[in-house]
């Protein structure tokens, strides 16, 4: 009897050890660990100010970007322990700066944590809002500013739900994918169809005048998630053309191995010129051929 014991016990663990490393294969896998891709790079150049992240950028037609910063996330470096700050950006000057835009209102900023962007134009009087993902103590909420001159936000309210438009894409990172959905009247969400990337892509921004996607991506993310300065994790932005057509076209438009720029996690398009941020470095101001 002891000796079956010790067999099932056995065939326990080795059934035990068996899926812990089909899972890590997997997770292995998802992260692309043993991803290698060879540099290329823009003519760019790191944008003052920025030395803790830009972790999304959004920029609107007239060429004012806006930018959020010093992000704090369970599991993601941070080389800060400021709060998180917003900046903005004018594209259509000579020697573009940021500059901190100051916020008002009754936001906690002790705690601010900004994420993602959206903004919203009212048509009727150009009034612009911006919806910020913010996570203060790690919990998730949408925080809207009104933009207002002088360099200032307008905190307005905090909401729990999302901006949604007609199309809607999605990062797939588990299948290094981008999905593909359009809202449909009666609030119905109809899944279109999915484009390969092969990367594990972060931020989606759009390019107003074209609809092409540009996307900043994780190249390798087990990199990112065991950080390592003297190897550390790279960057990748990736652009689609014509997604809604039968043949979306799919191009590498900057790589680098993490010692230019760690950590891409957005790239936001503005005519000829394309700001590369990060999740907790630094911000490339790169003109496109």
């Amino acid at each position: 009897m002891a000796a079956m014991k010790k067999v099932v016990v056995a065939a326990v663990v080795a059934a035990f050890a068996a899926f812990i490393g089909h899972r890590f294969l997997k997770l292995k896998e998802m992260s692309l660990a043993s991803r290698e891709v060879p540099v290329k790079h823009l003519n760019c150049h790191y944008l003052n100010n920025i030395e803790y992240g830009a972790e999304d950028i959004t920029i609107l037609r007239d060429g004012l970007a806006f930018l959020s910063t010093g992000l704090k996330y369970p599991g993601v470096p941070s080389l800060s322990d400021e709060p998180g700050k917003m900046y903005i950006l004018d594209l259509l000057h000579p020697k573009p700066t940021p500059v901190e835009l100051q916020i008002k209102g009754g936001l906690d900023l002790r705690s601010f944590n900004p994420h993602g962007i959206s903004v919203y134009i009212d048509e009727a009087d150009d009034s612009v809002y911006l919806f910020v993902v913010n996570h203060p103590q790690h919990k998730s909420q949408v925080e809207i500013f009104h933009f207002v001159q002088e360099n200032t936000l307008v905190h307005l309210k905090t909401i729990t739900h999302p901006l949604l438009h007609r199309y809607i894409y999605v990062s797939d990172i588990m299948d290094h994918e981008i999905d593909v959905f359009e809202r449909q009247e009666g609030e119905q969400l109809v899944y279109l169809k999915s484009v390969a990337v092969g990367s594990l892509c972060d931020n989606i921004e759009v390019d107003y005048k074209t609809g092409d996607i540009w996307l900043g991506c994780h190249p390798n993310g087990m990199k990112l998630l065991n950080y390592d300065p003297q190897d550390p994790p790279g960057s990748e932005v990736i652009q689609i053309k014509n997604i809604h057509s039968e043949q979306p076209v799919v191009s590498q438009e900057y790589v680098d191995n993490g010692h230019v720029i760690m950590a891409s996690s957005v790239a936001a398009p503005y005519e000829r010129k394309l700001l590369i941020g990060t999740v907790f470095h630094k911000v490339l101001y790169c003109n496109l051929k």
